[in-house]
């Protein structure tokens, strides 16, 4: 049986070929799967399971078709759309599941998240995450009305781009935008498991931890290719397709 992984779509009405290129993956590639995990950052941005996006709307029916045919399809929150809440979801037909989460994968346990959590030396992210994903701030963001709630997601688009441009200028966004090496092996040390699949960074690879243990970073969907990570019969495989994005 094949079990996908993609994560990092960014999906958003301004870029109508991703989401197209989304579409026939879950028709043509995603087709009789077993399972589809959604690592987070499936959506550009979302305000909440009220968000008006036209790409929203195209793609629940169609994750909908994919669950009703048989493929169990779970999603991890990143840190564009960690306000997709258990409506949307419903009407996906996926499971909500917390980062990280222990899947079993190819016999073994696999830690799966977005990513994000081991990239500790982003600390003003880690400050901005924490207070994000808090319950509270959660409710008091999604009782405002949805245009400031579209005004603040396109205010926090802006301040990131400008933030990534500063440290391309310092000469640090490579380091502080990657995972931090001690942060993974803590959790290797902690877990006891060999094997961690996450994105958020953008960096698809195949590390080598050591002592039979891996890390498999998803790719995005940006640069003219849709990217995803297939495990099946003949093994765990990065792959990719081309896009017009």
């Amino acid at each position: 049986m094949t079990t996908l992984f993609i994560a990092d779509l960014h999906l958003e009405d301004a870029r109508p070929g991703a989401t197209d290129a989304f579409l026939r993956f879950l028709q043509d590639e995603a087709a009789g799967a077993e399972a589809l995990y959604i690592l987070g950052d499936l959506f550009e941005a979302w305000v909440g399971d009220d968000d008006p996006s036209e790409t929203g709307m195209q793609v629940a029916p169609a994750l909908a078709s994919l669950a009703a045919a048989g493929t169990a399809i779970a999603f991890i929150h990143g840190n564009r759309d960690f306000l997709l809440g258990h409506d949307y979801a419903a009407r996906c037909g996926m499971r909500l599941l917390p980062d990280p989460s222990v899947i079993m994968l190819d016999g073994e346990p696999a830690l799966i998240g977005h990513g994000d959590l081991y990239c500790v030396d982003d600390v003003g992210y880690q400050q901005f995450r924490a207070m994000t994903r808090s319950p509270q701030w959660r409710a008091q963001f999604l009782a405002q009305p949805l245009a400031a709630r579209l005004a603040f997601a396109q205010q926090a688009r802006q301040a990131s781009k400008a933030r990534y441009g500063e440290l391309q200028q310092a000469g640090t966004a490579e380091t502080i935008t990657d995972v931090t090496p001690a942060a993974v092996e803590a959790v290797f040390q902690q877990s006891g498991i060999r094997r961690i699949i996450h994105g958020h960074t953008h960096r698809p690879a195949v590390h080598d931890h050591g002592d039979g243990r891996q890390r498999i970073v998803l790719g995005d969907w940006y640069g003219g290719a849709g990217r995803f990570l297939r495990a099946d019969d003949t093994g765990l495989q990065l792959q990719a397709f081309a896009l017009d994005d």
